[in-house]
């Protein structure tokens, strides 16, 4: 719990909350403060929601705040029978119910951020279906469901986008290009066509160009299926060779086998199953029952605390400490029975795991099989693909003559392997039968000494044996260690000396090249001053021409747009006066239907049409208001009567309800009197 209030408040003094909080001040908050906390942090993940909570009834409080923690999947903790008091937490204010809220929401704001965004569009409205009978109604709603299923599309490209590493600048950028490309195309195609337009026949030769292109890309089709149809012939080469292969091996299966090798085979395969279904398989079901079982049960567990687990391992040290007890009380009882059945139990314990063993490395050996027939497939379709056919015949032949000569070497390893097992067997039977004749020895030595007045004598001689062993041991490592010492300085010694040889002509040399460096340093010095200054002479004269070639590009630059400029108003004005000059003739032209197309005559055409259209609706505005009394009158009266209506209803309404009261009445009367 102290772990959780610290959490709370790490990320309440955060950005965007800055509440300045200590857990001594949280922990003190009153339940309306910590309700308005909460409402902080909701309001954070969902806008609406940013409101004081003292303007607002707890009851609708805590509807809101329920409806967007239920849109927020968030699960109470406890059953359902806890809801109830998990609402009346929330009305007064409880801490217990608050604060796993508060640190459910801090730990997944940004996800809930946007599950609250993506629930105000995915969140369907529920419309009743007799609502649903009405066609426009009916349309609406599923105009509004194509529009979330819209939604749904454009934020998942959205969210792809986001993900896929592209900016928008870079958008912008590419877009530009693309953009300047495209004008330099266009530009060069112009120039393109203005040169071809020069040339004598050129629609003739632009229909031999096209038809040129139309034959290369048909070309490189029939180039591209002649391929396939390669890789296809290859593939069956490759089908075909498999087969005959497969048939050839199974002809040789048959001719070697007997029906009794045969019927041995599939008895061991058949035993080998059975044991698989029978023994090996329910017990790996059960375990991983048992697993998902124990994982089940510590997800549905509530989350635990420090203390919790302190009291989990007290557990799990008393209980292995009883067992260590059981162990000790088990092997001071020393029962000879069970000194006679160690061996066969010993031997029986060790055939169970070598079985069990064997079944793993059967079932390893199965899958690794699939694996490298899997391998071996895709590898084949990979050389299929690149069109490199190769002959695996011989390849196949090697390989089950080498897995053959590995099967009899495993099987005299593995024979070997249970010899020895057994020889283990015995050996550490015969090692503790040794241990309890040597413990019994000792305390009959022991129970000696007591009688003789000298306990401990054989312990101290052990002893001494021992340090004197140790002492010797000693002695022998500083005499290697000092040997070792002595010939690594020796082997140092020589090693130097040969460097020293070795660098001699070297460090001659380098004298010479130390002389004649302080010679050429004066010399480089000067130089490189005189280049220095060169460079900087240069730098100052590319500074000036590029300052230069800078002005003189913007001034063709402006040129260039007011040549532009110049040249669209030219077209303009030409495109103005063709259309004037066509006006003219149409006007002064002597056919009416010519006449009829200038616009002049259109122009008038539409005046007229709305002046006839003015004058009715002037004339309608008139007759509306000399009626607009007359009609208001009659909405009075109308509303009159409807309210005279309304009285009469609520008149026979009351006067029905006190007669069937005075009705009950008088049959309560009559009761009393047959009473």
């Amino acid at each position: 719990m102290s772990e959780q209030l610290k959490f709370i408040v790490e990320q309440l003094n955060k950005d965007p909350f800055r509440k300045n909080f200590n857990l001594i001040t949280f922990d003190s908050l009153e339940p309306m403060q910590l309700l308005q906390t909460l409402n902080d942090v909701l309001a954070e993940i969902d806008p609406k929601q940013a409101l004081d909570i003292r303007e607002e009834m707890p009851e609708q409080t805590v509807k809101r705040m329920c409806a967007l923690l239920g849109m927020l999947k968030y699960k109470p903790p406890g059953s359902q029978s806890d809801v109830s008091s998990f609402r009346q937490g929330l009305v007064i204010g409880s801490k217990p119910v608050i604060h796993p809220i508060l640190h459910w929401l801090l730990q997944r704001v940004p996800e809930l951020k946007k599950r609250a965004y993506l629930a105000r569009f995915l969140v369907k409205l529920e419309v009743p279906a007799e609502f649903l009978q009405d066609d426009v109604i009916n349309d609406t709603y599923h105009q509004y469901e194509e529009l979330v299923e819209g939604f749904k599309t454009y934020h998942k490209e959205c969210e792809q986008l986001r993900t896929s590493g592209f900016s928008t600048a870079e958008i912008r950028r590419d877009i530009s290009a693309m953009e300047e490309e495209k004008d330099q195309l266009i530009k060069r195609v112009e120039r393109l066509r203005k040169r071809v337009e020069t040339v004598s026949n050129h629609p003739r030769m632009l229909e031999q160009a096209r038809q040129l292109r139309v034959e290369k890309e048909r070309e490189e089709a029939l180039a591209h299926q002649k391929q396939e149809q390669k890789n296809q012939l290859f593939q069956a080469e490759q089908r075909l060779q498999r087969s005959q292969q497969q048939l050839k091996d199974m002809r040789q299966a048959a001719a070697d086998a007997n029906p009794e090798s045969l019927m041995k085979r599939l008895e061991e395969e058949i035993k080998i199953n059975s044991y698989m279904v029978s023994e090996k398989l329910p017990k790996e079901l059960e375990g991983m029952r048992q697993t998902v079982q124990y994982l089940q049960k510590v997800a549905s567990e509530p989350a635990m605390g420090q203390a919790d687990l302190q009291e989990l391992e007290d557990k799990i040290k008393e209980v292995d400490s009883q067992i260590n007890q059981l162990i000790e009380k088990k092997m001071m009882r020393n029962d000879p029975m069970d000194d006679k059945l160690t061996l066969y139990r010993q031997q029986a314990s060790i055939i169970i795991h070598k079985k069990e063993g064997k079944a793993q490395q059967l079932q390893e050996a199965r899958e690794g099989l699939s694996v490298a027939e899997r391998e071996l497939k895709h590898r084949i379709d990979q050389r299929r693909a690149d069109g490199d056919g190769v002959n695996l015949e011989d390849a196949l032949k090697r390989l089950v003559a080498k897995m053959r000569s590995k099967g009899t070497v495993f099987k005299k390893k593995r024979q070997e392997i249970a010899e020895l097992r057994a020889e283990y067997g015995v050996l550490q039977r015969t090692e503790d039968i040794l241990k309890k004749r040597h413990e019994t020895v000792q305390e009959r030595l022991q129970i000696v000494e007591a009688e003789k007045g000298i306990s401990g004598y054989s312990n101290t001689q052990e002893e001494l044996e021992r340090v004197s062993a140790i002492k010797s041991e000693l002695d022998e490592k500083k005499g290697r260690t000092l040997d070792d010492m002595s010939e690594m300085v020796k082997k140092l010694n020589s090693m130097i000396a040969e460097k020293k040889t070795a660098l001699t002509p070297i460090i001659k040399e380098l004298r010479s090249l130390r002389q004649r460096c302080q010679e050429l340093s004066p010399e480089y010095d000067e130089k490189k001053r005189q280049y220095e200054s060169c460079a900087a002479g240069l730098e100052s004269n590319r500074s000036k021409l590029e300052q230069e070639v800078k002005v003189l590009r913007e001034e063709t630059a402006q040129e260039e747009n007011q040549y532009h400029h110049i040249n669209c108003m030219s077209e303009i004005i030409e495109m103005q006066i063709q259309r004037a000059a066509e006006e003219m003739k149409a006007y002064v032209s002597s056919d009416p239907q010519e006449r009829k197309k200038a616009i002049r005559e259109v122009y008038m055409k539409n005046i007229s049409e709305q002046e006839l259209l003015g004058k009715k609706l002037r004339e309608k505005q008139k007759t509306v208001r000399e009626s607009h009394s007359a009609n208001m009158e009659q909405m009075k009266m109308w509303r009159d009567l409807e309210q005279l209506m309304e009285c009469k209803k609520q008149c026979f309404v009351r006067a029905q309800s006190q007669a069937s009261i005075g009705q009950v009445i008088q049959e309560g009367g009559e009761d009393r009197l047959v009473l």
